[in-house]
């Protein structure tokens, strides 16, 4: 899958509307409520950063991982001031190998939903044996129907200096939602054309809910915020 090579440049400005303190917040409420220390974390699909520079500012340790070379190297450009920087690691997820356990994992803004079904079954596999025994998991996904919801449609991002089209089409074979994606960049007094695919697959709760269960974790706690859904799930 081509994705996440020209567009990371300008992802920043694409998700300017992302509010990455609330989903700390969000995750430091269950630490709490977990109870045990929360130091060590992982943020799974970290693109350019911005939720491991924010979790790394609260005082917490960060391994960042994301398959995309262009959104790391955003990522370890806006972390350089940090006293403790994430350590910021070029995986697939499904290649995940850590040298010890994490105390907790996290993937936001829908990265499971960019994996098939086997990847994250793989995923949970390899993370039962990188997060430590009540650890935790959190992740969110777009649900299968607001997927489903987004065939046909077309969206528009530009500023001065450059213009993102994007053709979404739902297969239902898959199932997923297809993005075509055309990215048009500004150099001097030239245009630059580039194009990527992003496929998100749709989910559903209850079969998530049933592979995490049977891949070492608890049954996971899941919240609906409009599209959303949020799932919390213990390292058994």
């Amino acid at each position: 899958m081509n994705c996440y090579h020209s567009l990371a440049a300008f992802y920043d400005r694409l998700t300017a509307d992302v509010d990455y303190s609330d989903f700390a917040d969000r995750y430091e409420e269950a630490f709490r409520e977990s109870g045990g220390e929360f130091h060590l974390l992982l943020d799974l699909c970290c693109g350019t950063g911005s939720l491991s520079m924010e979790m790394s500012k609260r005082g917490y340790e960060l391994i960042s991982v994301d398959s995309s070379e262009q959104m790391l190297m955003e990522a370890h450009e806006k972390c350089q001031g940090l006293p403790v920087p994430p350590l910021f690691l070029q995986q697939d997820v499904t290649e995940l190998d850590l040298y010890g356990t994490v105390d907790a994992a996290f993937c936001s803004l829908e990265g499971i939903n960019y994996l098939s079904w086997s990847a994250v079954s793989e995923l949970l596999r390899r993370l039962k044996n990188f997060i430590r025994p009540g650890g935790l998991f959190l992740f969110d996904i777009r649900s299968a129907e607001y997927l489903a919801s987004l065939d046909g449609d077309t969206f528009v991002d530009e500023d001065e200096d450059f213009l993102c089209l994007w053709r979404a089409d739902y297969d239902g074979s898959l199932p997923a939602l297809v993005y075509g994606m055309d990215i048009f960049s500004r150099s001097g007094d030239l245009w630059k054309r580039s194009r990527e695919e992003h496929i998100e697959y749709a989910h559903g709760e209850k079969q998530l809910a049933a592979l995490l269960e049977g891949s070492g974790f608890s049954r996971p706690e899941i919240v609906h915020e409009s599209d959303r859904l949020f799932f919390t799930a213990r390292r058994l």
